[in-house]
């Protein structure tokens, strides 16, 4: 069994190889989260971050690449994170509604 962080260092050099050129040509990359016990948690970047694709662009690419060279690996799930911007638009656009009843 491989340790976490020898683990963690393997994906990222498949994530360098295999994946990161070709978000490129889509002007987006990835971010690897966490590793533990065969599940592994990314974040899409740039402009691959909320893209309609994304869900698959995971399932069909990182996922695959990284099963193919690590068989131990269960599953990929994407980490969807809001930006604090978003966020306090979203807010900003809540709270002036209520006040307009």
């Amino acid at each position: 069994m491989i340790n976490n962080d020898l683990m963690f260092s393997k994906i990222e050099k498949i994530l360098e190889v295999n994946v990161r050129p070709k978000l490129a040509e889509h002007y987006g990359n990835i971010e690897l989260v966490s590793v533990e016990d065969g599940i592994v948690e990314v974040k899409l970047l740039g402009e691959c971050k909320g893209c309609l694709s994304a869900k698959y662009t995971v399932e069909d690419l990182v996922e695959t690449a990284l099963k193919e060279a690590i068989p131990s690996i269960k599953k990929v799930l994407l980490i969807n994170q809001v930006s604090e911007d978003l966020l306090a638009q979203a807010r900003k656009i809540l709270n002036s509604s209520k006040k307009e009843k």
